[in-house]
């Protein structure tokens, strides 16, 4: 595993010889985060050149997030790496305690709005994710994105059609929009199973507990696809990420490709493909009378 993550690091990350370089590492308390920057501190930790902070953003969910933001700050205390976090509050977005209670009125009044609490949580831990590489000024913001992760993303864009989101999967060899740092995902071809094995061998402190607003979620049927997949035809997930590396090689090399490229939000400056950002959307449709 150490292998293949030093080969994708030589790939992904690179350093700019005039200038430190600053990685931001997203950890949640999880298996995937934490053997991420277990590995980078193993690798790249002792330059001089480097510096790695680790950061996480709490979604708000009590008896799921403090435990596992525990494990997070642990995790860092014994690597000797600087810690920093956010919440949705610090954000102004609702906790996702509360966002779970406004979705049925949201849902009244709005046809069509997405239930899963999943889709408002994934937006606006992007946004968390983005604020705290630019509180410590990151160059790069590497991601804790196994092989299942990514084999499943990659499918669940072939079945929606869209090769928009196909073409901006990490790891970026540049920055997708000004004033955004690129993203590596360094454990991109490392299986889940072995990234756990991994874990528990090093005896990484882990939160094991899955979110309470997670079953239902789309990504967990492309789960059990994607394993019943690799179990019947195994190196289907090797094969999934494989293409969409193709994909963005031939829009590389090819005509100007008709995607179209994210600009900044007007009103937060986050990166969209419209006017306005999927989280100031999602803020303005939470903000509902209860009552």
């Amino acid at each position: 595993i150490r292998k293949k993550v030093a080969k994708e690091l030589r790939k992904q990350l690179h350093l700019d010889k005039s200038k430190p370089t600053t990685v931001f590492v997203a950890i949640s308390g999880g298996k995937d985060s934490a053997v991420l920057l277990t590995l980078l501190v193993e690798l790249i930790g002792m330059r001089r050149d480097v510096r790695i902070v680790a950061g996480c953003v709490d979604e708000g969910i009590d008896g799921y997030r403090p435990p596992s933001m525990q494990c997070a700050i642990d995790l860092c205390e014994t690597l000797d790496v600087e810690f920093i976090s956010t919440s949705y509050e610090q954000l102004e977005f609702h906790q996702m305690d509360e966002v779970v209670k406004r979705l049925p009125v949201v849902s009244e009044s709005n046809e069509g709005v997405s239930m899963m609490p999943c889709s408002y949580c994934g937006v606006f831990r992007r946004q968390g994710i983005n604020a705290l590489a630019r509180q410590v000024g990151a160059d790069v913001v590497a991601l804790g994105h196994n092989l299942d992760d990514m084999a499943q993303t990659v499918l669940m864009n072939m079945t929606n059609g869209d090769i928009d989101r196909t073409l901006r999967l990490a790891p970026h060899t540049d920055a997708p929009v000004d004033g955004l740092p690129p993203r590596i995902v360094p454990l991109r071809w490392i299986p889940e199973q072995e990234i756990h094995l991994l874990a528990m061998h090093k005896q990484l402190p882990l939160h094991h507990e899955e979110c309470p607003y997670a079953q239902g979620a789309l990504r967990w049927r492309y789960r059990d696809i994607v394993a019943q997949l690799e179990q019947d035809v195994p190196g289907t997930r090797h094969s999934l990420v494989r293409m969409s590396d193709n994909i963005k090689q031939v829009a590389r090399e090819g005509t100007p490709s008709v995607h179209s490229h994210p600009t900044k939000c007007q009103r937060c400056g986050s990166p969209t493909s419209g006017t306005t950002c999927k989280a100031c959307d999602m803020r303005d449709l939470l903000d509902v009378d209860l009552d």
